[in-house]
């Protein structure tokens, strides 16, 4: 069938899309791409037409679209991490609904579960953390001025933030508003790229450190107390704990 899908490639490590994206990679007649982000092994042994749209327009990319369609061919695409987050499907899709052109969307594994995993961190901890702010500090694009990362580092939830490293003097100085200075925070360069790189340390260090690494983009800022490592226990498996399957 005829149809746009909106793909998630994944963080970079080209075995983490999924199943069913890989699938539709491979069989789709054309496929756009984020040039820019996507780890191009993937694209290895696609027979797609193949169209780069880091210099395209919106306008250009849903023509594009549009017009595959009409001849009767699958469009697959590719965005890095998972397509709903950060990935600016949502103009795309408002296009391709004024044009009633079929699309569906692929979920992937986001840069912020892929930088949790690597590291080997929950993200939620019981008594610790139980809510998780995915977030990016103002700049060329706004904020809404309930979400400026001043006020939401007020909540002192976990915070991972997009987007943000090049303007990260300013990302520290909005996080300290709410958190401690102490509190622990990581940094993750292309995460589970060949280039990968980790940095890890306390709030009141985050830009030192970071510039220190030359870090400037393509990275990843986690904040909040689950990554001091806190020795927590969940009733889940708590042996005085009941529930429905355990007594």
């Amino acid at each position: 069938m005829s149809k746009v899908y909106f793909i998630g490639a994944g963080p970079g490590d080209v075995e983490l899309i999924t199943i069913k994206g890989q699938k539709i990679l491979h069989s789709a007649d054309v496929v756009i791409y984020t040039g820019s982000l996507i780890n191009p092994l993937l694209l290895e042994g696609v027979k797609g037409d193949l169209h780069d749209s880091s210099k395209m327009t919106l306008e250009e990319i849903v023509n594009l679209m549009e017009q595959s369609i009409n001849r009767g061919k699958k469009v697959a695409r590719l965005h890095t991490g998972d397509p709903t987050i950060f990935s600016a499907i949502g103009e795309q899709i408002r296009e391709l609904k004024k044009r009633r052109i079929p699309y569906e969307i692929i979920p992937g594994v986001s840069s912020a579960f892929a930088a949790a995993s690597i590291i080997g961190t929950e993200l939620t901890e019981p008594e610790i953390s139980q809510t998780v702010i995915f977030t990016r500090i103002e700049g060329k694009t706004p904020v809404p001025s309930t979400e400026k990362l001043g006020e939401l580092s007020k909540h002192r939830a976990t915070m991972v933030i997009f987007l943000s490293v090049g303007m990260i003097d300013r990302v520290k100085e909005e996080l300290l508003k709410g958190y401690d200075e102490n509190t622990p925070f990581v940094v993750i360069y292309k995460g589970s790229w060949p280039e990968q790189k980790i940095v890890k340390g306390l709030l009141k260090e985050l830009d030192k450190k970071v510039k220190e690494e030359g870090i400037t983009k393509t990275a990843l800022i986690m904040v909040g107390e689950v990554f001091s490592s806190p020795e927590t226990r969940s009733k889940l498996y708590d042996p005085g704990f009941n529930h429905e399957y355990r007594k």
